[in-house]
């Protein structure tokens, strides 16, 4: 569950449901029923791994698609998520599946070649963006990668569906322009206001964020990853996190309250003693209902508040 901490030594986004997916693969090799990958009133039926690829999935598909987030619940932790057989039915039968790849979830694609289906498209964000197995999996912070993911998903609704092409086309349009307006202006506005401020945080799904916004990460990359893969940060990385904090070499602390292992809330409670102010991410959708743009406008206004308050006092 996340807040309780990840099994040490292990890298999360490399952990894979063994139990549970080689049960669920022997039960679809033998022939479970798959159902249509259209549904109802002709709409595509289309699954992400994460709501975070599901909400903007859903909002370029409009009314032409049936698009079901698979970890929906900001309870779950995606990293050591076990699929049920639910999810192998949904995902066997849809014309669409999106998973976010870099070794994330990779219980995903063994649930897709228990059932092959050459009609089926399968989109990896990790393979469309450059980031393999190992590298750093959180791309929906990086405004690039969104980006990417927004052409791609459009180009995938036109192949499967050609006849409502300038249907996608124009939903894509609204979506880049209005939906994600908001977001790309607080982007925006922070990197031009705060590009090189130094900033600490808990861990890797920062980075990619942090790069967009011009903002200098100052935490090592090896403590980052450590806390992102559900391991001991090194002795010397932790004294060194620490010397940032009570020294002010970092002016804003920015953590993952979906990850609160007991060396972070150490770090937070440092940072808070020491008047350094602290803004928060969250792993997957918080609210669960809330739109992907939604969402992370919110967590930027908080870093933007955070960063102000930074800059007021020194």
């Amino acid at each position: 569950m996340v807040g309780s901490g990840r099994s040490i030594g292990v890298a999360p986004w490399r952990v894979v449901a063994c139990v549970g997916v080689a049960v669920l693969v022997g039960g679809l090799l033998a022939g479970c029923s798959t159902g249509s990958p259209v549904a109802s009133g002709g709409r595509l039926r289309v699954v992400a791994a994460e709501n975070f690829w599901g909400s903007i999935a859903s909002q370029l598909a409009g009314d032409r698609a049936d698009v079901t987030s698979i970890i929906s619940n900001p309870s779950t932790d995606p990293h050591d998520y076990e699929p049920t057989a639910q999810d192998a039915r949904t995902i066997a039968s849809s014309a669409l599946v999106i998973m976010n790849g870099a070794g994330y979830d990779a219980w995903v694609q063994k649930l897709v070649d228990a059932n092959p289906d050459p009609g089926r498209l399968v989109l990896d964000v990790g393979d469309l963006v450059g980031v393999p197995t190992g590298g750093n999996p959180h791309q929906w912070y990086s405004p690039a990668s969104v980006e990417q993911f927004v052409r791609a998903t459009t180009a995938r609704y036109q192949r499967l569906d050609p006849r409502n092409r300038a249907y996608y086309a124009r939903q894509r349009r609204w979506y880049e322009s209005t939906g994600l307006h908001t977001y790309r202006d607080l982007i925006a506005s922070i990197r031009a206001q705060y590009a090189g401020t130094p900033i600490g945080a808990s861990e890797s799904i920062v980075a990619p964020l942090a790069s967009a916004l011009g903002l200098q990460l100052e935490t090592p990359g090896s403590f980052l990853d450590a806390v992102a893969e559900g391991n001991d940060p090194t002795a010397a990385d932790k004294a060194t996190v620490d010397a940032q904090v009570a020294d002010h070499e970092i002016e804003v602390f920015v953590y993952n309250a979906q990850n609160a292992t007991p060396d972070v809330k150490r770090l937070l409670d440092a940072a808070r003693r020491a008047h350094v102010p602290v803004s928060t991410v969250t792993e997957t959708l918080t609210p669960a209902g809330a739109t992907f743009q939604a969402w992370q406008s919110r967590q930027l206004r908080q870093l933007q508040r955070a960063l102000a308050r930074a800059k007021a006092a020194t």
